[in-house]
């Protein structure tokens, strides 16, 4: 007989583990392997709760009331499951419009397999409610699966949060091309920051250039979309202005992260020495470390390169309490490079990598080379693959790196079987 105890550290261990899935599905360090085994122990943790029965769900329904978005988490997937409507009910009044316990439901709705999130998504997007629509739209994204003519309703709908999803889902789903001149005119004058990113990320997927410079007026410091609209933005420009861009980023002290990340998305060589310098300096070393890797594809910890953290040098939260920074290291889980090992590498191997070629992991951009990051680099690296594979494949939908990994296992097994 399992006791209120073990049921309760299954309800906080899931619920823990959500939360950290939310940090390794954009984690420099995390291979789609060790995301598998993470699945694997929160799968473990909600079978606990399934097999407790009535008391487990007793035990989710305390965790509903929790403030943590992440505690509706394992709720979700066993109201989902059950198909009970008094227990989908009850999910549905605790999340009350929160967008960001939101986000658990719909997790929970990506990771029950799509026959079987399907009548529940149909539900949702059928639904009055312009929020449970947002729902179904959201999870049928997650499980790209096209939701066809209702794409078109919801994108019109006027509620802003259903609007932006709809309209991300565009590009997801390979439908970007579809966002006509009248619906891109109206998102990219929106008030909503949500909605014209959404539409400018999408478009630009599809080749839209005017959506590239709409996307470039999110690559600014305060903004929390700087990183995604570099990301398809830069991968769609011209070289001569992706190069122009990160050159005028370099320029600004406020900016220079922002160049840093930009050098390793354009991928090409000759941005390689001034990266280099960059790890010169503590507070920019690490990130500058990834670019390099991003272009040139070394590890630099398996290839001996690796440095130490400069003495006295802090970014995050430290032990002194009359510390007022709480605030966590953006590259904590990066290694620090050695400056002067990674120019002797570049020294001798530069002439591998011609100037003018965009590289991602030390090869030129290439659906098959595309495929093998996919499989088998780290999840940064991987969302850098679906990107590119979904600009070359347009009209495919962009692979989802955050999936359950058992899923993505078997959709990058297919596609390599043809």
């Amino acid at each position: 007989m399992v006791t209120q105890g073990i049921i309760a550290q299954f309800a906080e261990e899931a619920a823990f583990l959500r939360h950290l899935r939310t940090r390794v599905v954009v984690a420099p360090h995390f291979t789609l392997d060790d995301l598998v085994k993470l699945d694997e122990r929160i799968e473990a943790h909600i079978d606990g709760l399934r097999v407790a029965g009535d008391a487990g769900w007793e035990m989710c329904l305390k965790s509903l009331g929790g403030e943590a978005p992440e505690d509706c988490f394992a709720p979700s997937v066993l109201a989902l499951e059950s198909g009970n409507a008094g227990r989908i009910q009850a999910v549905l009044d605790a999340i009350a419009g929160d967008p960001a316990k939101a986000r658990a439901l719909i997790s929970a709705l990506g990771w029950l397999p799509q026959a079987q999130a399907e009548p529940h998504i149909n539900n949702l997007l059928s639904s009055e409610s312009p929020f449970q629509r947002y729902l179904g739209i959201a999870a049928s994204a997650i499980h790209r699966r096209d939701p066809g003519h209702l794409l078109g309703k919801t994108v019109d709908d006027g509620f802003p949060l259903l609007m932006a999803r709809s309209l991300r889902a565009y590009g997801e789903l390979g439908r970007g091309c579809e966002l006509d001149s009248c619906i891109l005119r109206g998102a990219f004058a929106d008030d909503d920051d949500e909605i014209r990113f959404s539409a400018a990320w999408s478009a630009t997927l599809a080749g839209n250039k005017e959506a590239v410079e709409v996307l470039k007026s999110f690559v600014v410091p305060e903004s929390p979309y700087k990183e995604k609209a570099m990301n398809a933005g830069l991968r769609r420009m011209e070289a001569a202005a992706a190069l122009g861009w990160q050159r005028h980023l370099a320029d600004c002290p406020d900016t220079l992260r922002l160049a840093i990340i930009s050098a390793g998305i354009i991928g090409d060589p000759v941005l390689v020495p001034w990266l280099i310098e960059q790890m010169n300096n503590p507070a920019l070393a690490r990130i500058a470390g990834e670019a390099f890797t991003m272009i040139t594809g070394v590890d630099l910890e398996s290839e001996e390169m690796r440095g130490m953290r400069p003495e006295g040098f802090n970014v995050g939260p430290t032990d002194d309490p009359g510390d007022d920074n709480v605030s966590m290291d953006p590259d904590d889980d990066l290694p620090w490079p050695n400056a002067e090992a990674v120019l002797h590498w570049w020294g001798r191997n530069k002439g591998a990598f011609p100037s003018a070629t965009r590289h991602l992991l030390g090869k030129p951009i290439t659906a098959g080379n595309l495929r093998n990051i996919l499989r088998s680099g780290r999840q940064r690296q991987r969302a850098a693959a679906a990107l590119e594979l979904a600009i070359q494949e347009p009209e495919q939908p962009l692979f989802e790196v955050r999936a359950p990994g058992l899923r993505q296992m078997e959709v990058i097994w297919k596609k390599e079987q043809g």
